[in-house]
């Protein structure tokens, strides 16, 4: 299999993975930023984007993949950034194929399981009859009465694209993520300590990792260390892209 993905730069290799219901295109700019020291590649994983639809969807599936991906471009230790699901993907790889990682980077996630909350994005996007629907216009039209946040839409709405037909379609592999998405609200299986550096980064505004879960990530993750991003949500790089770049290269360059 293999995964969609773009290349910037060059130096050692930063691969970064995006969250649920992301794209690489989520993360392009803050890829070029990066992409002064380093070779970035950012990556579509399985079901999201234009990366292959499979009929499965759980985190070891998801570290296969990246492992897959790493050595079809010769790589065979890198640095991983990760946003919320992506970043249980690189937490899981960590405890896979820990010698395959240099230092890692962890988007406003934790490696426990979670309540689902995704439920009313889900049921709104299978609303839309996209066979019906002439514009992308009318497609967020028939979305904003039941998601309201337009930065949320707006999001959402970067996986609609054009079906050969000439009508729409979702880039993402919308049932199978469902079907999945308990697997993708479960813990990380860890067996041992993953002992590199590793940074975790929150939102102060995003209830993702509290206060309370920071034992359980120093106990998985000895050499970790938390920063929180005053006024950010859950999609801090995007809300916080200055203070989220500078602190990651502080971590990434730091010896």
């Amino acid at each position: 299999m293999n995964l969609n993905f773009k290349s910037f730069g060059s130096g050692e290799p930063l691969i970064i993975l995006h969250g649920l219901f992301g794209t690489l295109d989520n993360w392009q700019t803050l890829a070029r930023r990066f992409a002064d020291h380093y070779t970035v590649y950012v990556v579509d994983q399985r079901n999201h984007g234009r990366s292959p639809h499979l009929d499965t969807m759980d985190y070891p599936a998801l570290a296969e993949d990246l492992k897959a991906f790493m050595e079809s471009q010769w790589i065979y230790n890198a640095h991983l950034i990760g946003h919320s699901m992506g970043g249980k993907t690189v937490m899981q790889f960590s405890a896979d194929y820990p010698d395959m990682i240099s230092k890692m980077i962890v988007v406003d996630i934790a490696p426990k399981a979670y309540p689902g909350l995704h439920e009313p994005i889900f049921d709104a996007l299978f609303s839309l009859d996209l066979g019906a629907i002439q514009s992308r216009q009318e497609a967020e039209a028939l979305l904003e009465p039941r998601i309201e946040d337009l930065s949320i839409r707006q999001f959402l709405m970067k996986n609609l694209t054009r079906s050969k037909s000439g009508g729409f379609e979702w880039k993402m592999n919308l049932p199978v993520i469902y079907k999945y998405y308990g697997h993708i609200l479960a813990p990380i299986s860890v067996r041992e300590a993953f002992e590199a550096p590793a940074l975790f980064i929150r939102g102060s505004r995003s209830p993702y990792i509290l206060d309370d879960d920071w034992s359980l990530i120093q106990d998985y993750y000895p050499n970790a260390n938390l920063f929180t991003i005053e006024g950010a949500g859950h999609w801090v790089h995007a809300e916080a892209p200055d203070l989220f770049f500078d602190a990651s290269m502080r971590f990434l360059a730091g010896s």
